[in-house]
């Protein structure tokens, strides 16, 4: 993500100095900065855990977003139990972001229906895009009869 606001803050620097048009010399300087500050948060993501054993043993010690990190690489690999263990341990320990994760992995398997209680329940610890599900006209909540 980084790299590519990085091409897009050149591609919109260039364009507004060829033109001279202030407002796309600013706005490349906001992707710019925006593109820094993502590039910065994800070397110091590597920094903390820095290599695979590390995560791991994050993992196992109870960091949760060790934990989840861990969880999304076995969901990647295929390993949907061992992706579904993981998600149920955050679960446990009240981590509205574990309860998204596991509502979209139930999704993916089993359908929307299926995943209704694990997007309600990370809504109601407060995660924002499981609040909008339950939105009147969204998914889980079409016709106005399954609020929150």
């Amino acid at each position: 993500m980084a790299f590519l606001l990085f091409v897009v803050a050149a591609v919109l620097s260039v364009i507004g100095m060829a033109t001279d048009n202030d407002t796309l010399f600013d706005v490349s300087w906001v992707a710019w900065l925006l593109g820094l500050l993502l590039a910065l948060r994800a070397w110091r993501l590597h920094r903390k855990y820095g290599t695979p054993e590390k995560l791991m043993a994050a993992a196992e010690s109870g960091d949760l977003p060790a934990l989840r990190s861990v969880a999304l690489l076995a969901k990647i690999q295929g390993d949907l139990d061992e992706a579904e263990r993981l998600f149920r341990l955050g679960v446990d320990r009240k981590d509205p972001e574990s309860m998204w994760e596991m509502g979209r992995l139930v999704e993916a398997r089993d359908g929307l229906a299926a995943s209704e209680q694990w997007f309600r329940m990370a809504a109601e610890h407060g995660h924002f895009a499981a609040k909008r599900f339950f939105r009147q006209g969204h998914a889980l909540n079409m016709n106005g009869d399954n609020p929150l």
